[in-house]
């Protein structure tokens, strides 16, 4: 199986002026897509990993019978496009607010502020390249942290719920070292919260 780059759900610029038109669009067509061209190219060195859903392998990665290298291809290259196709869809012009998630937060985070502040805390201080995460553990509790670079919640066997790209190229066009701003920004886009 080949993968493909996903549509985005919304046109570049439909997250102005939170999120600008340039910003989506080279991060959709060109970080995105190297991510995809690099996990089929590994891939195809392994036809019988090839039908694996992306979720099994990342799930299983580290009893996969691989090259080390290639190993870390599939965890970079593969989270890297688990992130990014899961990132475009949590993100839209209309709130779709999830009553249910949000008193749900409210039980596990005592507030809607409190979460956005523990959430928030995690993307600041995530060093270098990575994302913040609000997902469900193997128990379904809800849980915020960081991952760096492109690990994803899928390989601790979690859901995500949020996840927010912290990467410069998620934002340096618009927000240049003022990672802060562009996650507060970020929220007015986000479509269940």
């Amino acid at each position: 199986m080949k993968y493909e780059l996903p549509a985005l759900p919304y046109e570049y610029g439909s997250l102005e002026p939170y999120i600008d038109a340039q910003t989506m669009q080279i991060h959709h067509t060109k970080h995105h897509q190297a991510y995809i061209d690099k996990l089929n190219g590994v891939l195809d060195k392994y036809p019988d990993l090839a039908q694996t859903p992306l979720e099994n392998l990342l799930q299983s990665l580290d009893s996969l019978t691989m090259d080390e290298k290639d190993k870390k291809i599939l965890r970079n290259n593969g989270g890297g496009h688990a992130n990014h196709s899961f990132f475009w869809q949590i993100m839209s012009p209309q709130k779709e607010v999830d009553q249910k998630l949000s008193d749900e937060i409210t039980t596990t985070f005592g507030s809607n502020d409190e979460f956005k502040k523990k959430f928030n805390e995690a993307a600041i201080s995530q060093f270098g390249s990575g994302w913040a995460w609000l997902v469900r553990d193997e128990n379904t509790k809800l849980l915020v942290y960081g991952t760096p670079n492109q690990d994803s919640p899928l390989m601790k066997n979690h859901t995500p719920i949020l996840g927010l790209d912290v990467w410069e190229h998620a934002y340096y066009l618009k927000y240049q070292n003022r990672r802060p701003e562009y996650i507060e920004n970020w929220w007015r886009v986000v479509k269940i919260i």
